[in-house]
């Protein structure tokens, strides 16, 4: 099929519409440049304040407290269900200062940590937030919290949407939420709500502060339940919904002994309602690892991020074969890096058995560039990101259509790198963009006889980039083998 697809993605990209890829493109094999995507200056931030934060209420109980918003002029406030706990009144207070009584009249079903209170007496006409469509959000838009982080009432953050997880029905993003931005708004440019905030991810074990790692129950989940709520079928009970990450890291070491760890009631949990115990090791840049987590008693899962940035997040269900885990990963900067050994599936338990393999330091190239020449090979030592994965309905798609997965490794000017995609399902479609998201290069057919994708791309500066798994066209579905080296 050669190089068709870039004339469509040229396309799409003219009208605005680039999903994960947002942003400027690069002029690459003809691409013309693409209307810019939105943008992070002052008065779309101002814009979506001044729309937003009137309908954007905090919460307080007797216990604790976080945020809301406002969803209905009749005082409907949606917030999360361990921000009112098992309180059945709760203090209203709106942006104006005024406070209210409000009933609790809802919470969410299976985990799922919503909740919805009724201002009681509510004054008329009060601002409301709408809803974004379902499906809309995107890898790489802007991302806007308002909220009452440690009870500062009406602070706004502005970030980015880091990664969609359809499996587990969460956002993630990089706009700083911290206690008390629970059960606020994530808002899109446009002033609507995508998310509602619920956890952040701290290398403290939960009681620190904002590291780049948030994450929002998505509208997708959220209208069900207001509909619910509004029908008056939506449970009045609590179930146990709220994300506990209150156990810190344990420390441990490359190429130290095999670690022997249980999945249970004392373990954190995330809030899919899935265990997981973290450790945190420290790693050198351009070191790689191998990392497995076997089991014969439940369906492990793992999943490494870097602390300081949050920019760096791979995770990994069955590549170790059967219900086992494996990643397998070049760390990109020296510092320490969080490892969470999880399960897939809620409440899941049991022991397992984890590893964390890799270079010795003294192994590890020195200041010299270590990256083969454009043309050279690569052997298995200098595997970047190796992933296996299955494309399907529900995932993310592109304007036409087609499923896609995104990854992203840290490189280095010069380095050559050769990225393959094959499938034994379906018809691959690969492309590698920018930090900034412009598309650098693409391959649909490695040769005429097959439908893998191959790319042997040099990299042009220092940093992060991002792989798009894709299939060619919307009928595209089924398992894949990425590899980056």
């Amino acid at each position: 099929m050669g190089l068709t697809r870039l004339p469509r993605l040229t396309t799409a990209l003219a009208c605005g519409a680039m999903l994960s890829l947002s942003g400027s493109m690069l002029q690459t094999g003809g691409l013309l440049p693409a209307v810019q995507a939105q943008t992070t200056d002052e008065a779309i931030n101002i814009r979506v304040y001044d729309g937003a934060s009137p309908a954007v209420v905090a919460i307080d109980t007797e216990t604790g407290g976080g945020s809301g918003s406002l969803i209905t002029s009749e005082g409907l406030i949606l917030t999360n269900a361990h921000v009112v706990g098992r309180a059945s009144v709760v203090t209203v207070k709106l942006a104006d200062g005024r406070e209210f009584q409000g009933d609790v009249v809802g919470y969410g079903d299976n985990r799922l940590d919503l909740a919805a209170v009724q201002i009681r007496n509510p004054p008329p006409n009060l601002p409301t937030l709408s809803l974004a469509r379902p499906n809309s959000v995107r890898v790489g838009q802007q991302a806007f919290a308002i909220g009452s982080p440690f009870g500062l009432q009406g602070t706004l953050t502005v970030g980015i949407i880091s990664r969609i997880d359809t499996e587990r029905g969460l956002i993630q993003t990089d706009a700083a939420i911290n206690p008390g931005n629970s059960g606020g708004p994530l808002l899109n440019s446009s002033g609507e709500l995508i998310g509602v905030n619920t956890s952040i991810f701290t290398a403290a074990g939960g009681s620190g502060g904002n590291i780049g790692i948030g994450f929002a129950i998505p509208t997708e989940e959220v209208q069900p339940f207001i509909a619910a709520v509004e029908s008056g079928t939506a449970s009045r009970t609590l179930s146990n919904t709220r994300a506990r990450l209150e156990r810190r890291p344990e420390p441990v070491n490359i190429n130290g002994p095999t670690i022997l760890g249980q999945l249970n009631e004392s373990s954190n949990i995330l809030p899919d309602g899935s265990y997981f115990n973290p450790y945190v090791f420290r790693g050198q840049a351009g070191q790689t690892v191998t990392i497995d987590m076997v089991s014969d008693e439940l369906d492990a899962y793992l999943i490494l991020l870097s602390p300081e940035t949050g920019d760096f997040y791979i995770q990994d269900n069955n590549s170790g074969g059967t219900s086992n885990a494996r990643l397998l990963a070049q760390l990109p900067r020296n510092g320490e890096y969080i490892l969470l050994a999880n399960s897939f599936t809620e409440g899941e338990s049991g022991r397992y058995q984890l590893s964390i393999r890799g270079e010795s330091e003294s192994a590890l190239p020195g200041p010299t560039p270590s990256s083969p020449p454009a043309g050279s090979s690569t052997g298995s030592s200098d595997i970047i990101l190796q992933d296996e994965g299955i494309l399907k309905a529900g995932d993310p798609t592109l304007p036409d259509g087609s499923f896609y997965h995104e990854y992203s490794f840290q490189g280095q000017a010069g380095q050559t790198v050769l990225i393959t995609l094959e499938s034994p399902d379906f018809d691959t479609y690969l492309f590698i963009g920018d930090a900034s998201r412009n598309v650098l290069a693409d391959n649909d057919d490695v040769s005429g006889a097959s439908t893998n994708s191959a790319l042997t791309f040099t990299l042009p500066t220092s940093g992060l980039y991002y792989v798009v798994v894709n299939a060619y066209d919307s009928s595209g579905q089924g398992r894949y083998t990425l590899m980056v080296r």
